[in-house]
């Protein structure tokens, strides 16, 4: 499904959540603007089975997203790459 959404969160602990989601933003300049407000606050809110979810990025890992997105303006982004270990 073209508006299907997820992403899967890998803590320092080891162990990840993952979540599926519809989208979330009309078009890619309002996403920019959802991901900078993410990377400015230091952490993720979510609403999941009824439930709120606050994740703060001291205890995160890493963040797999998908879709990957087309471009990410302002910032470098390697496309292309492989996950290899």
């Amino acid at each position: 499904m073209k508006d299907k959404r997820g992403l899967t969160i890998y803590f320092n602990d080891g162990s990840k959540l993952s979540l599926d989601f519809p989208k979330q933003s009309p078009n890619e300049a309002a996403a920019m603007m959802k991901l900078d407000d993410v990377l400015k606050k230091r952490y993720m809110l979510f609403e999941a089975d009824s439930t709120f979810l606050m994740i703060p990025f001291e205890n995160v890992r890493y963040v797999q997203l998908y879709p990957a997105p087309d471009s990410v303006q302002g910032h470098t982004y390697i496309k292309g790459a492989s996950m290899t270990g």
